[in-house]
């Protein structure tokens, strides 16, 4: 929620106060992509960590965690592995996207109501509409079924993808999140398979979403062999740290077009600010800021942070 808070030689700031709950989210580039954008706004926002490594907590606190922040007087709090669908027990209210695709990231403090909502789907759909505009969508591959693949599919599908193959090393995950996605947006929509029917699914698709943990920092290397890549197909990616990856790279190189893991993860941050305050960021302006801040880490510093978060 907001306070005043009264500066020496001027008028009374809008003071947000906001924060990030997970696991080894130390490295985390939220803080200072919320906090930067707040300024821009004529915010004073504070964003706090909640991390559970470092608190010595299970994940099943995030329920003690949630309410610690709204007895601190925060507007909402974003969460983050491996919580995102153990804080929907803790919540009031989940908004319809939240609903369908299983998974919180962004809790808002309504009075006395907590709601939940997923901005990861629209952060994704938004910032694939300005990276890769008029690219074909008749033909979709997803390579990666987890928390971040099925917010992505949520939007593919939302996005008018004809059929989209949803692969994953765990062949049952991706089965049951297609059915999932066909159950919402009609038969046949989303089919699952494993990693082994790649090449032949790719070799028919207009593109591919890259939603594994493959390219962070801590899992350097290619998610797929660079040979399955062609000058038709496009390529958009979920890592953001960092932002070009071992898969930009060769796709880049074979005449693809390409969408790195930034957008995604700003698109996400600048959603989820504007649920903490009423008011619009520019995502533009926040894609610099985070160019910025992912440019000035050392070589391998990130950890788990290039998860979007």
């Amino acid at each position: 929620m907001f306070q005043d808070r009264t500066a020496p030689d001027g008028p009374a700031a809008r003071r947000l106060l906001t924060g990030l709950i997970g696991a080894g989210i130390g490295p985390s580039l939220s803080p200072a992509l919320h906090e930067r954008e707040a300024r821009e706004l004529g915010l004073d926002c504070t964003y706090t960590r909640f991390d559970l490594d470092e608190l010595d907590l299970p994940a099943e606190a995030v329920g003690d965690l949630l309410a610690r922040a709204r007895a601190e007087g925060r507007a909402g709090v974003n969460v983050t592995h491996p919580c995102k669908q153990l804080v929907i027990r803790h919540l009031d209210e989940l908004s319809p996207d939240a609903a369908a695709i299983g998974a919180v990231n962004t809790v808002v403090f309504h009075g006395d109501r907590t709601v939940g909502h997923n901005t990861d789907w629209s952060g994704f759909r938004d910032g694939f509409v300005a990276g890769l505009p008029g690219v074909r969508l008749d033909e979709v591959v997803l390579l990666g079924a987890g928390g971040a693949g099925a917010a992505a599919a949520h939007a593919l599908l939302s996005l008018g993808v004809g059929t989209l193959s949803v692969l994953d090393v765990d062949a049952t995950r991706a089965g049951r999140l297609a059915d999932a996605l066909s159950g919402r947006f009609g038969p046949a929509r989303a089919r699952g398979g494993a990693v082994a029917d790649l090449g032949r699914r790719l070799a028919a698709a207009d593109g591919l979403v890259h939603a594994t943990p493959v390219g962070m920092a801590e899992h350097p290397g290619l998610p797929l062999p660079a040979a399955m890549l062609r000058p038709e197909l496009w390529v958009a990616e979920i890592v953001y740290r960092p932002l070009e990856t071992a898969l930009l790279r060769a796709a880049r190189a074979r005449g693809c077009r390409t969408l790195d893991g930034g957008r995604m993860a700003v698109h996400q941050a600048a959603e989820a600010l504007r649920l903490f305050s009423g008011v619009d960021p520019d995502p533009a302006r926040m894609l610099r800021h985070l160019a910025e801040l992912v440019g000035a880490e050392t070589v391998g510093a990130g950890g788990g942070a290039g998860r979007v978060a």
